[in-house]
């Protein structure tokens, strides 16, 4: 194993190396060459990506067009709009500060409850 890597760092030098003895053409040359090749192995990789994706629907005896059907209660992670509920509860001392009674008690509420104060009394 550490003889391929050192033959790979190796390569990388002489790659180095060639790269900056290269004029701007050559090198605008290569570049261009390089897009295509990434186009070419993209295309490949996502016809690959297509078929596995048809062949493990068709083991659940689905084809890919169900998948695009398939209502937006069902899909992961929609769970609709998100719905503000109406607040629950006022602060006696400022009326500005309200809560829903749902989610984490905020600190007024916290404190009325250690004074004792019955939780209907805050009601709105």
């Amino acid at each position: 194993m550490c003889g391929t890597v050192s033959r790979v760092t190796f390569m990388e030098k002489i790659m180095k190396a060639e790269l900056k003895s290269m004029t701007r053409k050559e090198l605008e040359k290569l570049r261009k060459d390089v897009d295509a090749a990434i186009q070419t192995v993209e295309a490949r990789e996502l016809k690959m990506a297509h078929d596995a994706a048809t062949k493990a629907a068709a083991d659940f005896g689905f084809s890919l067009a169900d998948f695009s059907d398939m209502p937006e209660t069902l899909k992961r992670g929609s769970k609709g709009p998100k719905t503000i509920s109406a607040p629950k509860y006022r602060n006696p001392a400022d009326a500005t500060q309200t809560w829903t009674g749902k989610g984490r008690q905020p600190e007024w509420y916290k404190l009325e409850m250690a004074k004792g104060t019955d939780p209907q009394t805050l009601e709105i």
